[in-house]
């Protein structure tokens, strides 16, 4: 832990700080994972239960309560639900973060005032435990195709390159609302009314093409949007990614990363007077 206050922003900083810290990031991660479960009777099963029952909890809900529809009339309730869950998968990854990271600074208070300590590997964990609840269910999910759809497309071995935009924009934004949080103590309560107001204007319980033509433009406007259609094209229908609009993305919020671990950096300096 050699990190000291108000380090560099650069961009390498960024990328010098995951390399140089990486063995505690993974040792961090590991507890943060196992706390989520300790004392509980099945541990980290947990991670597969819940994502389980929240595929068949959808499943009921969307396909018989309101017999809804992804476009084809002769899909299966089944193929639906699928669908439905490969678009939670993604949101529930950032808003993990997204609600998580206004208290992260908050709740390791002697991190900042009593030990020399990287505060920006805070996020990263923050990141890589909630990437690893989203690989658990999207193991579920990968499971769900094989027996249900008899097979996981090829073009599933894409994912990982389409989630790696998708995991710097998050480290950007939950690094900025890390400070950020520091300095508003009800940011908390504000982030818990935008992801859900998030859950709703995402194509998760719709197709994008399903909204007239003039909200489609508003729709990509949404950060997730391309990340939960793309995620659908490689893990559901079996096409390849729009590698244009993807090489795009990965300029775009490798940016954002950097802004906000540059903000972070710079506006640390001030956690230790607040706090």
């Amino acid at each position: 832990m050699t990190a000291r206050a108000g380090s560099a922003a650069s961009a390498a900083a960024m990328v010098a700080s995951v390399r140089t810290h990486w063995p505690l990031i993974k040792k961090m991660t590991r507890r943060d994972v196992s706390e989520r479960y300790t004392g509980s009777v099945v541990g980290w099963l947990w991670s597969l239960i819940i994502p389980l029952c929240m595929l068949v909890i959808y499943t009921f809900v969307f396909s018989v309560v309101f017999k809804a529809r992804w476009g084809d009339l002769n899909e299966s309730k089944t193929q639906f639900a699928m669908v439905l869950f490969s678009g939670l998968i993604v949101y529930s990854f950032f808003s993990d973060v997204f609600n998580r990271v206004p208290q992260l600074i908050l709740g390791n208070v002697s991190y900042v005032k009593r030990v020399v300590f990287p505060l920006e590997i805070l996020v990263i964990v923050a990141v890589c435990s909630a990437l690893i609840q989203s690989l658990a269910s999207l193991a579920v999910l990968l499971l769900a195709l094989l027996v249900l759809n008899g097979g996981v497309p090829p073009t599933a071995l894409l994912l990982p390159l389409i989630w790696l935009p998708l995991v710097l924009l998050t480290l950007g934004v939950g690094w900025f609302f890390a400070s950020l949080g520091v300095f508003a103590r009800d940011l908390k309560q504000i982030t818990g009314v935008l992801t859900t107001m998030l859950m709703f204007v995402s194509p998760i319980f719709f197709p994008v093409k399903a909204l007239p033509p003039e909200f489609q433009a508003v729709m990509w406007l949404n950060p997730l949007t391309f990340f939960i259609e793309q995620s659908r094209e490689v893990l559901i229908w079996g096409r390849a990614p729009d590698w244009a609009a993807w090489a795009i993305s990965v300029a775009v919020c490798a940016i954002v990363a950097w802004l906000g671990f540059a903000w972070f950096q710079k506006t640390r300096k001030g956690f230790a007077d607040v706090l």
